[in-house]
């Protein structure tokens, strides 16, 4: 099941979210590794910010991801997960990985717009379009991208029940 909303949430919520996680004073944390199936010539690295998750709980900015919480009607939260690639100079395709290996959704709300992109197992590319959410089986493989044309690609991964 893949489907893809745009215009997610109304613009006055989007942009209170757009503006914490893109602020100076939003904690971003430095990731070696795009994912697991790294090797040691890759270069590429990432910033993450884990809102929730089951080990650890809530993020003092758990807030912030509410209005999509609610709108998801997000009941029964794996994790919440913001990420953020840094521009690069041409774009970069980081290898395919699941978010989590037993059946579970997945969603992934996009902040800025960009040419960067998400690619699902069947080859199909969704666009980086702020306010676009992309609903799909969190147990199947995907990938990321990078992007040239912002500063950074930046997202938030929802994994859930």
């Amino acid at each position: 099941m893949t489907k893809v909303i745009d215009n997610f949430l109304e613009p006055e919520k989007f942009a209170i979210i757009k503006e914490i996680v893109g602020g100076p004073d939003f904690p971003w944390y430095y990731q070696e590794f795009i994912n697991e199936f790294h090797t040691k010539k890759d270069k590429d690295c990432y910033f993450t910010h884990v809102f929730f998750n089951t080990a650890v709980g809530y993020s003092a900015f758990y807030n912030a991801v509410k209005p999509i919480v609610a709108r998801l009607g997000l009941r029964a939260p794996i994790r919440i997960k913001g990420n953020l690639y840094p521009r690069t100079k041409k774009i970069e395709t980081h290898k395919s990985h699941i978010d989590v290996s037993y059946p579970s959704k997945a969603a992934i709300f996009y902040i800025n717009t960009n040419n960067g992109s998400t690619i699902l197992e069947d080859g199909k590319k969704i666009d980086s379009i702020e306010n676009r959410l992309l609903l799909f089986d969190g147990h199947k493989p995907h990938r990321s991208t990078s992007c040239t044309n912002a500063k950074a690609r930046i997202n938030i991964n929802f994994n859930y029940f």
